[in-house]
């Protein structure tokens, strides 16, 4: 038996860096699978705690939200440990190369593409704003979504910095995020996790003031 379907949250700590300024940051690492089979979302910092996590599954692919380093720093490690395919939608490779340089994803993540590990799937919903390659992933077998950094609980992404746009990022959550189930659970780059519905009316105070 593989076990129960399951979705294990992981947090690591670090840094990111860009436009010259660098922070400490504490990202969420979610695996998802069973027993004998997993996949990764966002690699972040310390690919050793997250072979911990996974034990003796084996890994069906690591999948980056964006290119962030804080979410692809420990990727390419994590790659070389397990044989796991790096995936990556391709707009935000501008992103990886700043994190690396010498290494490639190893695969083009497509807008409405299916991934499957232990028999479910996840739909890739190209979500760009908090960065031009940014996606989430919506598996409805477990009624969740993985927004990386377009949605938080309270509301949106930033995009203060390079490749990031507010208007972009309101018309991902709008059009792509908000038409989902309104108990789809949100399980977010960084902090606690919402839901659709919780967040459905911030969004109304976004499009009354112009978005």
């Amino acid at each position: 038996m593989a076990g129960a379907l399951r979705i294990e949250r992981l947090v690591t700590s670090g840094t990111f860096s860009l436009d010259g300024g660098t922070w400490d940051v504490d990202n969420n690492v979610w695996i998802v699978g069973d027993d004998d089979e997993a996949l990764v979302v966002d690699a972040a910092h310390d690919a050793d705690a997250i072979l911990r996590a996974l034990g003796d599954r084996r890994l069906s692919a690591i999948v980056c939200t964006h290119a962030h380093d804080d979410h692809v720093n420990a990727a390419p490690e994590l790659a070389d440990a397990t044989g796991a395919h790096v995936l990556l939608h391709p707009d935000d490779e501008v992103l990886w190369d700043l994190a690396h340089p010498d290494r490639r994803p190893d695969g083009a993540l497509a807008d409405g593409e299916e991934l499957k590990v232990a028999g479910i799937g996840l739909r890739v919903l190209h979500t760009p704003g908090h960065a031009p390659g940014a996606v989430s992933l919506y598996a409805p077998d477990l009624g969740a979504l993985f927004s990386g950094d377009t949605l938080f609980a309270g509301g949106p992404g930033a995009t203060g910095r390079s490749y990031s746009d507010f208007g972009v990022i309101i018309t991902s959550i709008r059009d792509r995020l908000l038409a989902l189930p309104a108990e789809t659970v949100v399980h977010t780059g960084h902090g606690e996790t919402t839901t659709i519905g919780a967040e459905a009316p911030y969004l109304a105070e976004w499009v009354a003031r112009g978005w």
